[in-house]
């Protein structure tokens, strides 16, 4: 392995903290913002008119978990483009049912819903906390009014049957039934009639009966860390694909400080409900994207006709999102020829059926721009018999039109509650990204 620089184990550590700070969505993006908003970047409102200028500075939020920031280059987007980085905030996990109290044997149980490809032996025997957004009335009554929460103490857990219980688990395998094998205790049977408002009631200082609805996600109480004798893993949860947002968000804020102002249109991209398919008004598949892509080709200056559809033309979307690492101990699950490894760099990945973007062109467009920074590159296709994901990727780039490709950063562990990635990686794939916006 390369040595660990002090340079690149700063980004690591930044990576570290980021995914700490961001156990749901609505609080990655509220990262992501509060990071835009040091660098001076202004909050546009999707209900306001917006008006910008070349070099301007912008981000706005959809839904409380989707998030685009930007800066408008010299040239207008109609001659430019624009040079897009995309990446996904959710990461599969268990939410909080709506009506989730159960009382069953003396415990008091919560009910909850399977969000995305949860592995899900790996939520048992967790210290397990809670977070999301909660909708309550003002003190009139008359007005909803927001909350977000994030409970920092242990307070669930999803125990494992004891082996004398289940004694031929180890050879036939662990099976958990979704509906029956999931629900986390919460503690002893309760005197409250809903103890999980009573709860959140008393960490936002409001009454239960203020608490009108939520979305709520448990997470791992477990702090993300560095793992190896010399560092060279990074462990914790989220990392598919929080990994992906860090380094969007931090290319964007390093391109920004830069004196001069960049030739084309430099924008990140975080949607929610990838997990789930995009399918949503705040996900890859809805409007979010085209929608302030045209807004930014009228609010520039004097537009020119079919300003939009010129400027799609030269654009690039770089769809980035993680590549499964060759693992050890499951060689055969690979495809001979392409093993992805661990800080080794970015990862392009390639699918014949259309699910990653990916083509010859952009392809050799992302390699090129790598090579011209000496960062490592690797290629990565499923094995022919085994059915392959998908990423935002195919979504954006159909709706659009624009030439687009997957990459990511090769991990162990993908959609456990605890993941794994290379500690030299965030430094490889913030070098390409900032690549991406000035050299291309």
């Amino acid at each position: 392995m390369k040595k660990l620089t002090k340079h690149a184990k700063s980004i690591a550590d930044n990576l570290i903290q980021f995914l700490d700070n961001a156990p749901t969505p609505f609080h990655a993006t509220q990262s992501i913002a509060q990071r835009l908003e040091e660098a001076n970047f202004t909050n546009l409102k999707e209900e306001e008119l917006w008006e910008t200028k070349p070099g301007g500075r912008y981000y706005v939020i959809r839904e409380d978990a989707s998030i685009a920031g930007w800066i408008n280059g010299k040239t207008a987007p109609a001659s430019s483009g624009f040079r897009i980085i995309g990446a996904h905030t959710d990461s599969p996990n268990l939410r909080i049912k709506p009506n989730p109290n159960i009382k069953k044997n003396n415990y008091q149980q919560l009910g909850v819903e399977v969000y995305g490809g949860v592995l899900l032996s790996s939520w048992m025997d967790r210290d397990l906390s809670i977070a999301g957004r909660v909708m309550a009335t003002g003190i009139n009554n008359k007005k909803l009014t927001k909350h977000f929460v994030l409970l920092d103490s242990s307070i669930l857990r999803i125990p494992l049957l004891a082996i004398h219980l289940n004694p031929d688990v180890n050879t036939n395998g662990l099976v958990l039934n979704r509906q029956n094998h999931l629900a986390p205790i919460f503690g002893l049977e309760s005197k409250q009639k809903d103890p999980l408002k009573f709860l959140l009631a008393q960490e936002l200082g409001l009454k239960s009966s203020q608490i009108i609805d939520y979305d709520l996600c448990l997470y791992d109480l477990q702090k993300a860390d560095f793992l190896g004798p010399q560092q060279e893993f990074i462990a914790g949860s989220r990392i598919d694909n929080l990994f992906s947002c860090f380094c969007g968000l931090e290319s964007l804020l390093q391109v920004s400080k830069r004196k001069d102002i960049p030739e084309t249109n430099c924008m990140m991209v975080a949607f929610d409900n990838e997990e789930i398919g995009s399918l949503t008004s705040q996900g890859a598949r809805s409007s979010f994207l085209s929608s302030i892509l045209n807004r930014i080709n009228h609010s520039v200056g004097q537009p020119s006709p079919q300003a939009y559809e010129r400027s799609l033309s030269t654009s690039v979307f770089l769809s980035a999102d993680m590549a499964h690492a060759i693992h050890p101990n499951y060689q055969e699950k690979h495809e001979p020829q392409h093993f992805p490894y661990l800080n080794e760099g970015p990862v392009i990945k390639r699918n014949a059926q259309g699910r990653y973007t990916t083509s010859g062109h952009s392809s050799a467009h992302f390699e090129m721009i790598c090579r011209n920074r000496n960062i490592p590159v690797q290629k990565f296709v499923n094995r022919t018999d085994l059915s392959c994901g998908s990423t935002i990727g195919p979504f954006v780039a159909s709706d659009l039109g624009i030439t687009a490709i997957d990459i990511g950063a090769a991990m162990l562990s993908m959609h456990s509650i605890r993941e794994m990635c290379g500690s030299l990686d965030p430094y490889y794939m913030l070098e390409a990204f900032k690549g991406f916006y000035t050299d291309a």
